[in-house]
């Protein structure tokens, strides 16, 4: 017995799925219209897109780190490049994305998530050290980052 679908159930299918491509299209087109809107604040937003979209201000954890056990020590040194590989790429996100979104679309979209990643590498940096030594405490704290004009 088949199951392939019958015929109407395929044109259906290719229908719907023609009208979102369509309506993403408009949406896609709709925001870009929009991203280029006047905010209305007498061009102060303008003004801060000319100056440059600015750069992304981590705080450095290397310093903070208590003594790394050699067997951890691979480990803490590549997550700890990893970490500058993350402040880098968001600032290329910085300058790639100027002018797009609203007002908080920097935090949202930029530094929000690499805080996420930042939490995330230092947990790890965190456990290699634990595994051998004292987890070391109160590395969280590093993983916000600001922006920087």
């Amino acid at each position: 017995m088949s199951r392939a679908l019958p015929k109407y159930n395929k044109r259906r299918v290719g229908f719907i799925g023609g009208a979102a491509a369509v309506a993403l299209t408009g949406a896609v087109i709709a925001g870009t219209a929009l991203a280029g809107e006047s905010s209305g604040d007498g061009g102060a937003a303008n003004a801060r897109t000319l100056a440059g979209p600015g750069t992304v201000s981590c705080p450095d954890v290397a310093p903070e780190l208590p003594a790394i056990p050699a067997s951890a020590q691979a480990e803490v040194e590549r997550t700890l490049a990893d970490l500058d590989k993350q402040i880098a790429e968001a600032d290329k996100r910085l300058v790639d994305t100027v002018g797009q979104g609203g007002p908080n679309f920097v935090q949202n979209a930029i530094l929000g998530p690499l805080e996420d990643k930042r939490f995330a590498a230092i947990n790890r940096i965190a456990t290699a050290i634990g595994r051998t030594a004292e987890r070391p405490s109160g590395l969280d704290s590093l993983a916000a980052c600001t922006l920087t004009k």
